[in-house]
């Protein structure tokens, strides 16, 4: 049987009842003591981030729409291992999913894995009302197991019995913790959510999320919650391990003790610095176990490294703008190296880079790495937001077939008349015309973010196939 160590799902009534904050602060507070595994339901690449620098370990995103149910069980098998104790932080309200199903939902993912629900509740403006509301979350799937409630900005000590006895009086259903309203901690955010972890803020606020859950929430309680149902959820994930899921997920082992890539035949540069900052540790793990992999910052960096392909994930072009441009040597390197035809690969912010230019919400442009022929104009509105699914045609980067992801921009591309696409979107919205994935010599760039576990068997194959020459031209000797 695959050992599952115990683990908690922490999931809201809906957005902003504070849930993120509830599931950060447990982190903190378990990562005094105990081994803490984070995960993150959803494509989220922000929070993720705050995780990682809490617990000292990638967090690695659950999400079935992407992944398939069969790849949220092997990521999570796979990453729980040796752990002391799980924490899942879950996605808008505990039910939420596409449409007016549950389907990648919280629920879902607890319903997969067998693990139980912590529910938080922002109780401001409700006495027994609460009580109502919980037990409608309790009774609404009888196949998920809410084990707790912790209740989020508490009025006073009397608000907080209030609640607590109209839950214990209707309810067979503990309170788990009480968070005064006065004890609200502010994470800076912007457009697309809170700052990355990484981002020029002082991380002071972990300690603080610790003393908050410590003097707050029963943390034995929850702990005993998480171990109760451990021999059940082992045989569940044990029982969808085997299986073919929809997308292929990461193989093998976790980051931690993954393949280097230090004896491969070729190496990949993935740019990553506050301009380029979204990406899923698996799918940076699927490329270290086939390359050595090599980080560089198109914002710090006056060279490209000596690599046979590159990576460009999305994060914050916009923000940045004024310093990518003024690396003017790097930008012709990487123009240069795409005419001679080497592999690469851009998601969002990354393919907004890898454009001629970028124009700012003030209608200032700025020149890019000019490997597309295109320009990127900044928004102040949303022009995109969900799960993606797209028909890849033959390209050098990405394998053809199907491909599932999510996209997230305030930007709309641009292009040359004579541009071509590997996507045909079946849903989202993509570059134009319901198509997606730029291509230009063996560049591929998108608005797609591609899903943790994508197959990058294409992607390498076509970086071999450079580094020995057997392209346009060979590795990028610098």
């Amino acid at each position: 049987m695959v050992k599952i160590m115990s683990a908690i799902l922490i999931a809201g009534t809906h957005s902003g009842v504070g849930k993120t904050t509830v599931a950060m602060a447990l982190m903190a507070a378990f990562a005094r003591r105990l081994r803490v595994v984070p995960f993150k339901i959803g494509p989220d690449y922000i929070d993720p981030s705050h995780h990682t620098a809490i617990c000292g370990r990638p967090s690695r995103n659950l999400d079935i729409f992407m992944m398939g149910e069969d790849g949220v069980r092997r990521t999570f098998a796979s990453e729980s291992a040796g752990s002391d104790i799980c924490v899942i932080e879950g996605a808008m309200g505990l039910y939420d999913g596409m449409g007016e199903s549950d389907t990648a939902s919280a629920a879902h993912v607890a319903r997969v894995l067998g693990v139980p629900v912590i529910l938080v509740v922002d109780v401001k403006g409700m006495s027994r009302s609460a009580a109502a509301l919980i037990k409608g979350y309790c009774d609404f799937d009888s196949r998920i197991n809410v084990a707790g409630v912790i209740l989020n900005r508490v009025g006073s000590p009397r608000h907080g019995d209030m609640i607590r006895g109209a839950v214990q009086q209707e309810l067979e259903i503990p309170v788990l913790g009480e968070i005064p309203k006065s004890s609200h901690i502010e994470l800076p955010s912007r457009h697309l959510g809170l700052y990355m972890a990484h981002e020029g803020y002082r991380m002071d606020y972990v300690p603080a999320l610790a003393d908050l859950a410590e003097g707050c929430i029963d943390l034995s309680a929850i702990q005993s919650i998480s171990i109760a149902q451990e021999a059940d959820r082992g045989a569940a994930i044990e029982e969808g391990v085997g299986g073919v899921g929809e997308m292929v997920v990461k193989e093998g082992a976790s980051e931690h003790d993954a393949d280097t890539g230090t004896d491969a035949d070729i190496t990949i540069g993935i740019a990553r610095d506050p301009a380029f900052c979204f990406y899923y540790a698996d799918l940076i793990d699927s490329l270290r176990r086939h390359a050595n992999i090599v980080f560089f910052s198109p914002l710090a960096d006056d060279c490209l490294p000596e690599v046979d392909g590159l990576y460009f994930g999305g994060g914050y072009p916009e923000l940045y703008a004024k310093e990518l441009s003024s690396h003017g040597r790097v930008r012709r390197q990487i123009r240069d190296a795409a005419s001679d035809g080497i592999p690469i690969y851009g998601e969002c912010g990354g393919m907004i880079y890898l454009c001629e230019s970028l124009v700012d919400l003030e209608e200032k442009t700025f020149p890019m790495a000019g490997v597309f022929p295109a320009q990127t104009l900044m928004t102040a509105r949303l022009q995109a937001l969900g799960y993606t699914d797209a028909i890849v045609s033959d390209n050098p980067v990405v394998g053809a077939g199907r491909i599932k992801g999510h996209e997230f921009h305030y930007s709309v591309t641009e292009c040359a008349p004579d541009v071509r696409f590997a996507y045909r979107m079946n849903r989202g919205k993509g570059i134009m015309d319901g198509m997606d994935g730029m291509l230009e010599h063996a560049a591929l760039g998108s608005y797609m973010h591609a899903p943790p576990g994508l197959d990058v068997s294409r992607f390498v194959d076509s970086c071999r196939r450079y580094g020995n020459g057997s392209s346009s031209g060979s590795a990028v000797k610098l």
